[in-house]
């Protein structure tokens, strides 16, 4: 029987005792109602398993222990994926991060593009960050990876289109003529434009293309806002990165 997996913020050594954090706490024993003695994976995102057991369970407090650092570590990938996403609404967009981890995205850019259904003031900013941030936890749990992509703060396109300009950058647009195929295998990363249920504007386009961004077409089809996105990074991954 596969070890329930859970992720803490909390440093691990093998073969310690550890007060487990309210978060990974509560899951155990109130929602996984693992009892005393039970084992269990523990992981921090510094690339290691950890196989721990349940020593008390109280009100106040979960005590596990720590048993083994698990091997191997896990790779670092061929090169990073850094996904920039038009916010796109609730549902839409949980499933885009979910799915993109689980393809092993590295990094995750919510965007505010001009044609996005989804105003997120400043107040509520922080509250959907920490949103996303779960949901790139639970699919990390879900798909044994061991490093936890980031999700860094929402930015503006004009603002992300012009960072590391380095990456071999690809904008998803079903007009262009050009494919992956057309396109030089990257070096140590790849940045991944895909825009809101609008899509982008021409404006939008042509400051990206300006930026260096590369145009390509998945296809002959339009794909939804929360599709493109994952069948871009698998195409990526097959043709350049770890489904080989």
């Amino acid at each position: 029987m596969q070890l329930r997996r859970i992720h803490t913020h909390q440093l691990l050594i093998a073969d310690q005792e550890l007060l487990l954090e309210e978060g990974p706490a509560r899951h155990l024993t109130q929602v996984l109602r693992l009892k005393p003695e039970t084992e269990f994976i523990l992981f921090n995102g510094d690339g290691y398993d950890y196989q721990a057991r349940l020593i008390r369970v109280s009100r106040r407090e979960v005590l596990a222990q720590v048993i083994v650092r698990l091997e191997p570590i896990e790779p670092n990938p061929a090169f990073g994926i850094h996904l920039g996403i038009g916010i796109s609404k609730g549902e839409r967009m949980d499933f885009a991060i979910q799915k993109a981890v689980e393809l092993g995205v590295t990094c995750i850019t919510p965007l505010v593009t001009e044609h996005c259904v989804v105003r997120i003031n400043n107040e509520r900013q922080e509250k959907r960050l920490s949103h996303w941030l779960q949901v790139i936890i639970a699919a990390c749990e879900q798909s044994q990876r061991r490093r936890v992509p980031t999700c860094r703060e929402i930015s503006t396109l004009d603002d992300w289109i012009r960072q590391d300009a380095t990456s071999l950058s690809i904008l998803l647009d079903h007009r262009s003529e050009k494919s992956l195929h057309d396109l030089q295998p990257p070096k140590d990363s790849v940045r991944l434009l895909v825009g809101p249920e609008g899509g982008f504007s021409e404006a939008e386009r042509d400051q990206a293309n300006n930026c260096g961004f590369s145009g390509i077409r998945l296809g002959p089809r339009v794909l939804r806002t929360e599709t493109a996105p994952l069948t871009a990074i698998a195409a990526i991954q097959t043709l350049w990165g770890d489904f080989r």
